[in-house]
């Protein structure tokens, strides 16, 4: 009987470790990086599956998503698109907020095409998946913009700071 015992306790500590430790820096990081990296191989579904579902929504689905996703980098690079450096810079402090765990990434793109390079620094809420057990990640300017936030998370409420993007454009 005690052994049993001592095997659902372990059980149970294992399993609050195992999500506990989900909702790291280190996890958000992994999961922003491994979204990063997909986009640049053009593994969509990579992407989707760490896109905000209520986003997948407002582009018809996670299929239309697909195809716009892959019709769109195709177009670009056809068009001379050269991404030469693409990385998540940092993750911000865990908070939990509105039954969520949150956190804001930073990423910075260098792509070059028709002529400049173009530098942007891009920030993403990150939102952990309690279900799935990985994040999902949403432009933080959408929710900034009042109407797109009201689409993607009606009453969405934040204490995290949400920076301004920058982007630079240079001749080439």
């Amino acid at each position: 009987m005690m052994n049993k015992l001592k095997k659902i306790v372990l059980l149970a500590f294992i399993t609050v470790s195992t999500i506990a430790f989900s909702q790291t820096k280190e996890s958000a990081l992994n999961d922003a990086t491994a979204t990063v990296k997909a986009n640049l191989n053009m593994d969509f579904e990579t992407v989707v599956k760490h896109t905000l579902p209520a986003v997948l929504d407002m582009m018809g689905g996670k299929e239309a998503a697909l195809k716009v996703l892959k019709s769109t980098m195709e177009s670009a690079k056809a068009q001379g698109l050269v991404i030469e450096k693409a990385d998540v810079i940092s993750v911000s402090k865990i908070t939990k907020e509105q039954g969520q765990s949150r956190c804001i990434m930073k990423g910075y793109t260098e792509m070059t095409m028709s002529g400049q390079r173009v530098k942007s620094t891009i920030h993403f809420v990150g939102i952990y998946n309690d279900v799935d057990n990985y994040w999902w990640f949403v432009e933080a300017k959408q929710l900034k913009n009042e109407v797109l936030a009201n689409k993607i998370a009606p009453n969405f409420e934040t204490s995290l700071e949400i920076p301004e993007d920058d982007v630079q454009v240079e001749e080439l």
